[in-house]
């Protein structure tokens, strides 16, 4: 292979163009894992497919060190419409890569390229590509169809573009860094009636006007001050007509947290306020709680390996270590309640440098390819310094 600077950037850029064209949706990541699969065989690494339904592991092992350390990628696309124009959009109507997956994906087949290539570490590397990752079912099927026992990995790092922040940047923190998200649905059953009729209602539009001002109280007056914890409505549906008082509401939202004891007050609490403002409106009510992403909290010893591949790669006034806690999720936690690892944040981009800072999940918003080698560099080094040769 060309190891010459310019061309491993051309092709890390081209896979990231050939991945961004043809977007996939959570366990439909069949031509994504074709391409993965055909890029990391022609590097004559082991490959692995259908882990997880549609993910890809490639291994890769030089000397005879006996450490196994896992690298991650996530796969999947988001259902948007691309607005952006580009010479490689999306080719998939109504599907786009609007969290930077293309990229992520791009920059672990970079680091699989350097190891390859440099050989310069005593042990084998685990190159996890995981589908599924946006509604937070992926790594936990991965996990139930055997990953650690048919590859085991002694620890696992993660790396996701953050908008916002310089490009090119590394940002990271020891224990939790990326909240827990649970997701709820409060049905609300009352009386309908005319519009006009007010008084022979039980008006669950009311009630639900309740319950949503009540679930506030639960963050302010339950929760220690500095504990993190959010409490969101999200939706609200009604069978109800301009001039008719519905007779059915229901309310969906999530929450974000960081612990099991702070995630079991919030559905109790919110079990409790529901129901009891339901009672004492006459209604009917209906209370579901569901768990979708566990936190993401890393392990001190993996956060100080990465930390200093990051410093090693980008240097000191590029790295943050103690980056504030975010209330956003990310299915890597999952893998971090069986294994040691570290997840790290890499700047797509601030104020100055334009489309970069354009949000996740938007319609708008681009991969930089200017970080893409460093992303790559970033995952070849840990492995350097954590398997070293």
């Amino acid at each position: 292979m060309n190891t010459d600077v310019s061309d491993f950037e051309q092709q890390l850029t081209a896979w990231r163009h050939d991945l961004h064209r043809r977007p996939e949706t959570a366990f439909e990541e069949k031509d994504t894992s074709n391409y993965i699969a055909a890029v990391l065989t022609e590097m004559g690494l082991e490959v692995h497919r259908g882990i997880g339904g549609t993910g890809v592991i490639a291994s890769l092992t030089a000397g005879n060190g006996p450490g196994v350390i896992g690298i991650r990628a996530d796969m999947d696309a988001l259902n948007l419409t691309e607005e952006a124009q580009h010479a490689y959009s999306s080719l998939n109507p109504g599907k786009m890569h609007a969290c930077g997956h293309d990229g992520h994906m791009a920059m672990v087949m970079g680091a699989a390229r350097l190891l390859t290539q440099r050989q310069h570490f005593n042990g084998t590397v685990r190159f996890i590509f995981q589908p599924a990752e946006e509604p937070g079912k992926g790594a936990l099927a991965m996990l139930r169809d055997g990953l650690l026992e048919r590859f085991p990995v002694d620890e696992i790092y993660g790396l996701h573009n953050m908008p916002g922040m310089p490009a090119g940047s590394f940002a990271t923190r020891s224990g939790g860094i990326m909240a827990s998200e649970d997701n709820f649905v409060i049905r609300i059953k009352g009386q309908g009636a005319h519009a006009a009729r007010p008084h022979t209602s039980k008006d669950p539009l009311v009630i639900a006007s309740e319950i949503i001002i009540a679930l506030q109280t639960i963050i302010s007056r339950n929760l220690e001050p500095g504990v993190p914890a959010v409490i969101s409505c999200t939706e609200l549906h009604t069978d109800g007509i301009r001039n008719a008082i519905p007779t059915r509401v229901e309310i969906k939202g999530d929450t974000r947290s960081y612990t099991p004891e702070v995630q079991l007050l919030l559905e109790e609490r919110m079990r409790t306020i529901s129901t009891a403002i339901c009672g004492m409106n006459g209604a009917e009510c209906t209370f579901e709680y569901t768990h979708e992403f566990a936190p993401t909290v890393n392990r001190a010893e993996c956060v100080e390996w990465a930390v200093k591949a990051a410093r090693n790669v980008a240097g000191d006034n590029c790295v943050d270590r103690n980056v504030r806690t975010m209330m956003i999720s990310e299915d890597f936690g999952v893998f971090l309640q069986h294994i040691p690892g570290c997840f790290a944040f890499i700047g797509n981009g601030d104020d100055a440098e334009g489309s970069g800072n354009i949000p996740l999940h938007s319609s708008g918003y681009d991969f930089n390819d200017r970080i893409l080698k460093r992303g790559a560099e970033y995952f070849a080094e840990l492995i350097r310094i954590r398997l070293p040769g």
